[in-house]
């Protein structure tokens, strides 16, 4: 069976078009997708990477923006949603992991801001209580909705009610993106370095 030139060349195109539709990468097992949409808005990919504890790996973190950003600043100062996603790659207890995001926080904020912190903290702890553990491939979402506030959505469903505070959130994302991230290669993926 003989193929035309131009039937031929239209097939390639479809296929090359379909391959370029399909833009996901592959981190640690974890398909990334170029894209989030979060309250009807289309977000792009900032930047992903693995968080390592020692050897292991723990997560894939994905970090969800309007316009690039390259720093913690830019990222609060960004208009419309932002989501930073979390794909864990290995069991772990959710206390102990909820305790270690509060150190981050308490690692990226003065004392004094720490205070004010207190009730989204005792919420998350909350959070974390209730799923008592993560195993691989759970997915935790921490959306920011402009006029909603914090959104947390852990294995697909809301967790608690939004956290209203601007400073609640960017203290949170500060604990990849801060002055003393939890691992400074993961917060180069996020802010775009994907080397």
């Amino acid at each position: 069976m003989r193929f035309s030139k131009p039937l031929l060349a239209g097939a390639l195109a479809l296929l090359l078009g379909a391959s370029a539709l399909a833009s996901t990468i592959d981190i640690a097992g974890v398909k990334v997708e170029d894209s989030a949409t979060v309250a009807g808005t289309k977000l792009q990919l900032n930047g992903a990477g693995i968080r390592f504890k020692g050897p292991f790996k723990v997560y894939v973190a994905e970090l969800y923006t309007s316009k690039k950003v390259a720093s913690l600043d830019e990222l609060i100062a960004a208009p419309g949603p932002k989501r930073l996603t979390l794909v864990m790659t290995r069991e772990i207890e959710a206390g102990p992991f909820g305790k270690l995001l509060t150190r981050g926080m308490e690692d990226n904020n003065p004392k004094a801001e720490m205070s004010k912190l207190v009730p989204g903290l005792m919420k998350m702890s909350e959070i974390f209580t209730a799923n008592k553990n993560f195993v691989q491939g759970d997915t935790i979402h921490m959306d920011w909705i402009p006029g909603t506030g914090l959104v947390i959505f852990a294995r697909g469903k809301v967790q608690a009610e939004p956290f209203k505070e601007p400073e609640f959130f960017k203290a949170l994302m500060g604990i990849w993106l801060g002055p003393s991230p939890a691992y400074w290669k993961l917060k180069d993926n996020l802010l775009g370095d994907m080397s």
